[in-house]
């Protein structure tokens, strides 16, 4: 009946094979009942996106709506994600003892998920470091270390809507999976044919609870960074307010704002008990002005100095801050980043701790005003394809040659020190009140900081434009709009000709000026970067962990008095909506 009834619909053959394949296959009776609904109602959109792929590694690892089908969150993508994983690992370590760490967030089926994957690896005979309740993803990147484990895994999806979650895979340090092995677990997990062939029995004496003992030394480490302490305690009452958004920063960021010496922290109690259904935002994401505006309510009742917002898992943080009117003035990314960078090197030049073997990290599509600030003080910038992953595997190739001092990328997520190998926004939190600490000693807000950021190295301005496409149409689209920009580029963008047009994905640079092309030195990725001859940059990027294209926007011009900010701002604003129209997003 299964048979006739699937037989009848306008499915590719792909598509209908998996189907069957799970129909007929080792899995549960809730499964399969909600695929006989999906069959029965003739809904053959849920059906292709079910099934027409499984979920691949992406820049994030691996993130997807929960549900059934083999392109959707659930006990067996996950089952057979961890067996791949297993599989490779084992490959890769004959005969040797294997563990691996794992911790979740707060999103809905987050622990059933971690779960799932510890048991799968124990049951390969792997030891698993199991975090004994949510923890955030940093806290894993330094657990993998901490431990000496060959692999780890953090379940979550980030920022993402509560539709979804994810598996981010991590190596031996501590850092999401680059190639190879990113793609030689996918290459595991494809070899996988049959759901039998992952083991779900698992040997539950190779399971450890870890927890608070962790937490100390994570913490700790990250308190022996502090570059200002006698600044925080002049400013131990720098009034700030922070929200977990109902994520994993409950559990640690408190705690290390204290350690730091922070005495006037207001926590946002509406926001402040982890929950998968996020009930009080939107979506759970410190980049969208509304996640943030309890945060802001209370901080303008209390007259605050700073607001702190952290995702679900604790790599992102937005923050907010006072402007010359006393209002709140939200950031975005490659300012607090920017802000960030220029703290740090100015500390670390102060400290007498800049010797000419240090270096920061940028992604492509973060903003040049880091690279600027690097020079300034003597410190190499490097830049990475999007993704923390390509910044960590930079910072593993240059240990014990040059120093990481900091680093980050324009989607919120900084990095200070090196012990963590993904995003920290646990650190992160702890060094942006530190910085608003010994700005305010010196008299200054962190908007007076900003400011005198710009006039010194350039007023840089940027704006990220995300166009959604969901579903295997959406793809396609996202192809087509990639495609017909390598073929047919703007001559001319916000009024400036181009200068360059660098393509990640065919490695290749053209330089407009001099009629020539040369190879680029990154990895290929699918990835547009336009130039022009007046110093904008525009590049354009598929999302590697959700159903977008993103169009990230760079204009900068000279700043030359602080009174001058609001007109120089507005210009770049015109720049901006004058290069979104010529590329034809509006």
């Amino acid at each position: 009946m299964q048979a006739n009834n699937l037989s009848g619909l306008a499915l590719e053959k792909n598509v209908s094979d998996k189907v069957n394949s799970w129909l007929n296959g080792n899995y549960d009776a809730a499964t399969k009942a909600e695929i006989n609904s999906f069959i029965d109602s003739g809904n053959t959109e849920a059906l292709t996106d079910a099934f027409y792929k499984n979920l691949e590694f992406g820049t994030g690892g691996l993130r997807g709506i929960m549900g059934v089908g083999s392109n959707k969150m659930n006990k067996y993508t996950i089952g057979t994600a961890t067996q791949g994983l297993a599989n490779y690992l084992i490959k890769t370590y004959p005969n040797q003892s294997i563990s691996v760490a794992i911790a979740h967030d707060s999103r809905n089926n987050s622990n059933f998920f971690a779960t799932i994957t510890a048991e799968v690896f124990a049951a390969n005979n792997i030891k698993v470091y199991f975090f004994n309740a949510l923890r955030p993803t940093p806290e894993l990147s330094f657990a993998i270390r901490h431990f000496g484990c060959q692999s780890g895994v953090v379940i979550t999806a980030s920022h993402n809507p509560k539709e979804y979650n994810g598996y981010k895979a991590y190596w031996n340090d501590g850092a999401q999976m680059v190639a190879p092995h990113d793609t030689n677990v996918i290459d595991e997990v494809n070899a996988i044919r049959n759901i039998d062939e992952v083991k779900f029995e698992a040997d539950k004496s190779l399971i450890t609870l870890v927890g608070e003992e962790v937490d100390e030394i994570y913490l700790n480490k990250i308190k022996a960074l502090s570059l200002s302490a006698e600044a925080i305690q002049r400013q131990k009452d720098l009034k700030i307010v922070f929200t977990p958004i109902h994520g994993t920063g409950i559990t640690l960021v408190p705690e290390l704002l204290k350690k730091f010496g922070f005495e006037n922290v207001s926590i946002v109690e509406a926001q402040s008990k982890p929950d998968g259904d996020f009930p009080t935002v939107v979506y759970p994401n410190p980049e969208e002005a509304e996640a943030l505006t309890l945060a802001l309510q209370q901080a303008k009742a209390l007259d605050a100095d700073l607001v702190l917002a952290t995702d679900p898992d604790a790599d992102r943080v937005g923050i907010a801050i006072k402007n010359d009117k006393n209002e709140f003035q939200l950031l975005n990314g490659n300012q607090t980043g920017s802000l960030l960078i220029y703290y740090l090197l100015s500390a670390w030049k102060q400290a007498g701790k800049i010797t000419g073997k240090e270096f920061v990290v940028k992604t492509i599509v973060t903003t040049d005003l880091i690279a600027k600030i690097a020079e300034k003080y003597g410190v190499k910038n490097y830049d990475t394809l999007t993704g923390f992953k390509y910044i960590a595997a930079l910072i593993k190739e240059l240990e014990g040659k040059e120093q990481f001092i900091g680093g980050g990328e324009e989607s919120y997520g900084y990095l200070i020190g090196d012990f963590v190998r993904d995003k920290d926004a646990i650190a992160s939190c702890a060094f942006i009140a530190e910085m608003a600490a010994w700005a305010k000693d010196q008299g200054k807000e962190l908007y007076d900081l900003l400011l005198d950021m710009y006039v010194e190295f350039g007023y840089y301005k940027e704006k990220l434009i995300s166009i959604t496409k969901k579903g295997k149409s959406g793809a396609e689209e996202i192809k087509l709009m990639m495609q017909q920009m390598r073929e047919n580029p703007p001559a001319t963008i916000a009024g400036s000709p181009l200068e360059k047009i660098s393509d990640y994905e065919f490695g290749m640079e053209r330089n407009f000026v001099t009629n020539t092309e040369s190879p680029l030195s990154l990895p290929k990725s699918d990835v547009l970067q336009f130039k022009t001859l007046d110093g904008s940059i525009i590049s354009a990027r598929p999302s590697g962990t959700e159903p977008k294209i993103k169009f990230y926007f760079s204009v900068n011009t000279a700043l030359n008095t602080k009174a001058d900010f609001e007109k120089v701002s507005n210009f770049l604003d015109t720049k901006i909506e004058s290069a979104i129209v010529d590329l034809g997003l509006k």
